[in-house]
């Protein structure tokens, strides 16, 4: 092998430029958790709301973590789980309503 010698290297040899990689601030999602503590509390039908909660738990968990892509998709799952407690309990007084009168 040939000897180790050291490559001689002066300011006028290093890279002149920088190059700064600027990431855009993305708006953190919504969590729904509101929604959710709502759900639960007034229509808890099949624990709907219950999971929704959950979610939204976990959503504001990865939130805080700047972990937006995660919370973004716990999110559209309490969203998601809201928007059905919130269509049966509809369905499940307007039923009880017809019956009723």
């Amino acid at each position: 092998l040939p000897p180790y010698e050291a490559m001689p290297l002066g300011m006028d040899d290093l890279p002149r430029s920088t190059t700064v990689v600027v990431e855009e601030e993305r708006e953190p999602p919504r969590d729904h958790l509101l929604w959710s503590l709502c759900t639960t509390l007034y229509g808890n039908i099949f624990c709907l709301g219950f999971l929704a909660l959950v979610f939204s738990v976990k959503s504001r968990d990865r939130k805080l973590l700047r972990d937006y892509s995660g919370a973004l998709s716990y999110s559209s799952t309490a969203k998601c789980l809201n928007i059905t407690a919130l269509v049966i309990n509809i369905v499940v007084v307007a039923v009880v309503v017809t019956v009723i009168a």
